[in-house]
Formats: structure tokens, C-alpha cells, sequence
């Protein structure tokens, strides 16, 4: 019997026991974790910076970190070695999501379609941060579909804005009101613009539940289980920016905050299932119909 008739140190004797690292293209998207530190998310974009290539990592929370290219990570819990995307690779990748790509509402993009002219219908929401929100996510349809977004500084004469528009056959209008709860002065101006006979058939108003539409936002876009709960008597804005950590003196600092929040929002998945039914529904009802 021969006890040496095989050489121990013959083959790569380092890989035993463990699993090999296999090189993977650092793409837009892709979730990895660095082993050194935890740090997990999505890559953002991949630089060159002081003679080196870095990825940059956006976790949960919308914070970034950045780590040099190469080993040290892992993908799906296997290592893996982080390369720069070749040219080649970004247009062969670039082809296919072209072939499936999708609006951040969810829609099938139109490739190379031009924005419709605007028809005589709109949609009419509260606020600024509203109009933004329903750009931002709904922009490309609204576009392809001819619609336009505009903002009211609130609901308060809403009944007297309605009759001033006269809505009518390839008019309509279709209104977005916040925190259109049963009992509050919100419920009883859209009652009174239901009520209007002559325009029945040609408005509809729809609401959500939040006290803003910043709530709209999923709260574990901002690392919360749940939005908090702001005092009555404290500006609601300011509560949460103050739970935040973030400063809030000025309308500057709202204005930022918000532009913060909404930064975290990529597509319809990181809104309230309340808000896209009610956007999805005024944009089906104003826009024009397919032989317009």
C-alpha cells in the first residue's frame, strides 16, 4: 500500500475550503455586501479617482460609501471580484433594458416617442411637493399621454376653481386632495364639487390619507417601520424633519428636506398602495382616448 502516491501540495492547496471569487461586472444596481465592513446596497456608479477605480455603494437608508474595485464582496452571499463594465458589456446590457424597460410608474416606456400635445384635460393636485412627487414617478406617461399636472395653493375654493374651469367633453379634470378623511374640511369641499350637476360626468376627485404627501413615501425609505407621530400644535413638516436629524428653520430647509425625500423614491414600489391607485385612476380618467 502506498501511503504517498499522492502529493498533498499538488493543485491550487489554498482554494480548499473555500469558494472561489469569480469576476463580476460592477453594474448600475446591483445589491452587494463588502466583507470588511457589512456595508450593504446597490451600486451607483463606478469612478476612477486618485489613479483607482471605486465603487460607489447607496444602502437602504440612501447613504453612500465608496470602496476600491476589486475582491471583497459578496453577491447573493458568494464572493465575487467587483471589475469596471466594459464598453461592450454597457451596450449589450444597455440593448436588452432597452428591450424591457420601464417608467418609474411601471409602464412599458415608449421608445423615441415624442411628449403628445398637451389636451384640454388636467390634473390638478394641493401643493408643489405633490406636482413633484406625481412628475417625478408618472412624468413619462403623462407625457406620452398629453397630460398636464398643476398645482393648487390649496383646496379651500375648490367649488368656485371647478366652475371657473368648466369642465366638459375633452375638458375634464381630475383632482388630487390630501388627507381626504371622513370628517375633516377636506371631505366636505369634495362633496360639495360632487354635487355640482353640470360637470358631473367630466370631474373626479380622488384623495389619499396623509396628512402630506410626503407620508405617501414608504417609510423604510427613510429607515422607519413607521412615519412618526408629530404633536398637535407642532408643524408637521418640522416634526419629521426633526426625527430626522435634519435642520428645518427656514423654507429653504423644508424645501431641501423634501428635495431629500424624494430622492429616495425610484419607482412606484417606494409610494403607499392609497396614493398610486388614486394617481393611476385620475391619469386613466383624463387621458385623451386612443383615437384622440
Amino acid at each position: 500500500m502506498d501511503r504517498y502516491r499522492t502529493d498533498v501540495l499538488a493543485g491550487d492547496w489554498r482554494a480548499r475550503g473555500r469558494e472561489r471569487a469569480r469576476p463580476t461586472p460592477a453594474e448600475p444596481g446591483l445589491v452587494v455586501e463588502e466583507v470588511a465592513t457589512g456595508w450593504c446596497g446597490a451600486i451607483v456608479h463606478v469612478e476612477k479617482a486618485g489613479g483607482m477605480h471605486v465603487v460607489h455603494l447607496e444602502d437602504r437608508n440612501g447613504r453612500r460609501r465608496g470602496f476600491p474595485l476589486g475582491p471583497g464582496f459578496l453577491l447573493e452571499g458568494r464572493p465575487v471580484v467587483l471589475t469596471a463594465p466594459q464598453a461592450a458589456d454597457r451596450a449589450a446590457l444597455g440593448a436588452a433594458r432597452a428591450a424591457q424597460a420601464r417608467t418609474a410608474s411601471g409602464s412599458v416606456a415608449v421608445q423615441g416617442a415624442r411628449a403628445r400635445v398637451a389636451a384640454g384635460s388636467r390634473i390638478w393636485v394641493e401643493g408643489r411637493h405633490d406636482a413633484e412627487l406625481v412628475e417625478h414617478v408618472w412624468g413619462a406617461d403623462l407625457r406620452v399621454e398629453g397630460v398636464v399636472v398643476e398645482q393648487l395653493d390649496g383646496v379651500d375654493d375648490l367649488v368656485s376653481e371647478v366652475r371657473a374651469f368648466a369642465p366638459g367633453p375633452g375638458r375634464r379634470l381630475g383632482i388630487l386632495v390630501d388627507h381626504l378623511v371622513p370628517g375633516t374640511k377636506e371631505t366636505a369641499i369634495v362633496e360639495a364639487v360632487r354635487a355640482l350637476p353640470a360637470y358631473r360626468e367630466h370631474v373626479l376627485v380622488l384623495g389619499h390619507p396623509y396628512v402630506d404627501v410626503w407620508q405617501s413615501v414608504k417609510p423604510d425609505r427613510l429607515g422607519w417601520e413607521r412615519w412618526p407621530q408629530i404633536p398637535r400644535g407642532r408643524p408637521w413638516k418640522e416634526g419629521i424633519c426633526e426625527a430626522l436629524g435634519w435642520p428645518c428653520g427656514s423654507q429653504a430647509e423644508i424645501a431641501h428636506a423634501w428635495k431629500r425625500i424624494l430622492g429616495r423614491v425610484r419607482t412606484y414600489s417606494d409610494l403607499e398602495p392609497t396614493l398610486l391607485a388614486s394617481v393611476e385612476a385620475l391619469i386613466d380618467f383624463v387621458a385623451p382616448p386612443p383615437s384622440a
